[in-house]
């Protein structure tokens, strides 16, 4: 098949992951694919990275002079490329796609909805998603269950993908393991908390701060030692680095930074932890702790119900229910066995094969 992939994105965040990791699986499955970026943004950066065809498109402009000259740029594409599919995965520039296959361009048309954000249910967006556009992606039961209800989108074209993650990058690393431990001083005797994501109010980092230091300070848990893998960004690193010395906790808490080696800094973990307090609709973190076999708790925003038990979820911002279930983890090594079970189980069917095939039988549905 020949697929357009559009991915105009501007930060290289869970949404513009999906778009790309999704391109990358179709390119190495023998299929054509053109990713359409937004030209100077670190999605476009990482296309080209990753050896994707990415074309600089300004789908996001709402200039009418720009918007045409857009216009004209995909009408060239599509003369040179004929796709079969366009898959649109923001709202930006999704209404001239639908215009153009209305005047003639013969496509079937996808919408891939990422976003944390539900679309406005008025009649204009539920005609797009009911009438022109030929399926709806969503990545979360949540939001399946928006496009079918308030959207009331044909349950037939509303289709639930989960984002799969690569096992064969994700995995536990024991060298690995040691190396980062040795790293940052952890010792076999201490657990090793980690909260893996940019700093950003979303993340919940302060109120995960306020957890480890209720748990350490007032319960006693002396060995616990929090690892914030991630930098700053909306948040700046001296904020966090303020939050730790108001918590007093700058013996127990290490700021990895960018690292290039990931999958070893989680294997470095003996329990990973989701706080944000919303978001979370691909969890593209939460899948790759998984994946190296780390126990996982969670708030429960998102996608995070649809790849967790109950039992290892809290409410966003609940500062003693984080409290309890770290200590539950810390304490019952039962408890951390169930929850690798139930993660085990949850990844049979959300490799990156599994999200290509998944995709693939969307796909290969429209030229049936």
């Amino acid at each position: 098949m020949v697929v357009f992939q559009v991915v105009n994105v501007r930060w290289f965040n869970a949404t513009a992951w999906y778009g790309l990791y999704l391109s990358r699986l179709l390119k190495e499955a023998g299929h054509t694919v053109v990713v359409l970026t937004q030209g100077g943004t670190d999605t476009h950066a990482k296309a080209l990275e990753w050896g994707l065809d990415a074309q600089a498109v300004d789908l996001n402009s709402a200039n009418p002079l720009r918007l045409a000259a857009a216009l004209a740029h995909l009408v060239r594409l599509l003369r040179k490329h004929r796709p079969q599919v366009v898959n649109c995965h923001r709202g930006e520039g999704f209404f001239l796609w639908g215009l153009l296959k209305a005047v003639g361009f013969s496509y079937s048309l996808v919408r891939t909805r990422g976003d944390q954000r539900p679309p406005r249910a008025d009649f204009l967006n539920r005609w797009l998603h009911a009438k022109v556009a030929d399926a709806v992606v969503v990545t979360n039961s949540r939001m399946a269950r928006h496009f079918l209800k308030a959207m009331r989108t044909p349950e037939k074209k509303v289709w639930l993908i989960h984002g799969g993650v690569d096992l064969e990058r994700f995995q536990l690393d024991p060298e690995g393991r040691n190396r980062v431990r040795a790293e940052f001083g952890y010792t076999d005797r201490e657990t090793v908390l980690t909260l893996v994501g940019r700093f950003d109010k979303v993340k919940g980092q302060r109120e995960t701060l306020q957890a480890v230091a209720k748990l350490i300070h007032k319960q006693g848990y002396r060995k616990l030692r929090l690892m914030l893998l991630g930098f700053g960004s909306a948040t700046g690193q001296d904020e966090v680095e303020g939050w730790i010395r108001e918590f007093k906790l700058e013996r127990f808490v290490t700021i990895t930074g960018k690292r290039d080696d990931v999958a070893a800094c989680l294997s470095a973990a003996d329990l990973g932890i989701v706080a944000s307090l919303w978001s979370e609709t691909i969890a593209r973190a939460a899948l790759e702790i998984m994946a190296v076999k780390r126990p996982l708790i969670s708030s429960n925003v998102g996608v995070m119900p649809d790849l967790l038990p109950p039992e290892a979820l809290f409410d966003p911002g609940d500062v003693d229910a984080m409290v309890r279930l770290i200590a539950k983890a810390m304490d019952e090594p039962d408890y951390r066995k169930e929850l690798l079970r139930a993660q085990d189980l949850t990844l049979t069917q959300l490799s990156g094969r599994d999200f290509l095939q998944r995709t693939l039988t969307l796909y290969e549905g429209f030229l049936d």
